[in-house]
Order: structure tokens, then sequence, then C-alpha cells
């Protein structure tokens, strides 16, 4: 798909068919969000990827009962692993780098989806001690930021309003 038209066509899918996703494309999936930039070339985030019904339903619990994690088919969990990047970067590298790199990995996973077919939904809405205990993630290693749904979508909703860009972009004075 053309980048453009991939943007436009991108929405939010909570409804998923019951189809697994196939190995080769959740790989393609996979390798686009290891070429995301990251601050340093550190990549510091981890990324946990969740199949199982059981674990599903406890995430879904742990984000407010969001059914859509419990119907797509394969969950992804970005964290943010501030350990790889702070000894480079001090303070910034805990508290912002860390969350830039798994946040834009994500973001390339979710294009990634979309132009395979696939859908998904960024969920930000959660308890992070809880998914973190969850998925098994070491708390002094990972915290959880984003967990990506992602499955074959089952719902075709409209665009959502953007705001112009008169309103969001600022030039300089």
């Amino acid at each position: 798909m053309e980048f453009f038209e991939l943007i436009k066509e991108r929405r939010s899918i909570r409804r998923f068919k019951k189809q697994a996703i196939e190995e080769e494309k959740l790989k393609k999936i996979l390798e686009a969000a290891n070429s995301a930039p990251s601050a340093g070339n550190l990549q510091s985030y981890d990324i946990y990827l969740i199949k199982s019904l059981d674990k599903k339903s406890k995430i879904s619990y742990a984000a407010l009962n969001q059914p859509s994690l419990i119907n797509a088919d394969i969950l992804l969990v970005f964290c943010a692993n501030p350990k790889k990047v702070t000894s480079k970067y001090g303070g910034r590298g805990t508290d912002l780098y860390c969350i830039q790199d798994a946040t834009i990995a994500c973001t390339y996973a979710q294009l990634a989806a979309t132009d395979l077919g696939l859908a998904s939904v960024w969920v930000g809405a959660f308890y992070e001690t809880k998914v973190a205990e969850i998925i098994g993630a070491d708390p002094e290693l990972d915290r959880p930021v984003a967990i990506l749904t992602l499955g074959y979508p089952d719902e075709k909703p409209t665009k959502s309003a953007r705001r112009p860009l008169k309103d969001l972009v600022h030039d300089e004075k």
C-alpha cells in the first residue's frame, strides 16, 4: 500500500474475526518494530507477545475491561527499558527516550499490520504494574507503555475527525 494511503486507511479496530494471524505476517510486523529508530540506536524497549486467552483476559481486566484485548488474535505489549539507555543519556534517557523508543516501535508495528491487511487498536489505558505482572516482566527492567491488539478486522469504522492543521501547527513568529 502506498504510504499516504496507508495512513488514511488505518483505523482503530476493536472487533476481530476468529482468524489466526499467519506467522510470516507476524514476523514482518515484529521486523518493522525492530527497524524503528531509537535514541542512540539502543532500542531501549522490549516487546511481549501474548497469544493465550488466559493472559489476554487478565490483561483486558487490567486495561479497564476492554473486550478488544480478549478478541484480538495477538497482543503486543511494548515496554520501555530504561536500563538500556540510562548509562548513555542519564535521566532524560530514563524518563523519556526509552518511552519514545517503545512508542515509535509500536507505531511501526501498527502501520505494518495495516499494510498487511490486519487491524489493531493502540491501548494506553491500563494498570502498568498489573500488566507487567501478567506478562512476567521484571519491573526493574520493563515498564509497559502501550498494548497493540492485532487481528483481522470484523468492522469498518468511519474516519475520525482530526484537528485542522491551522489549529495544530504553530508557525514561528
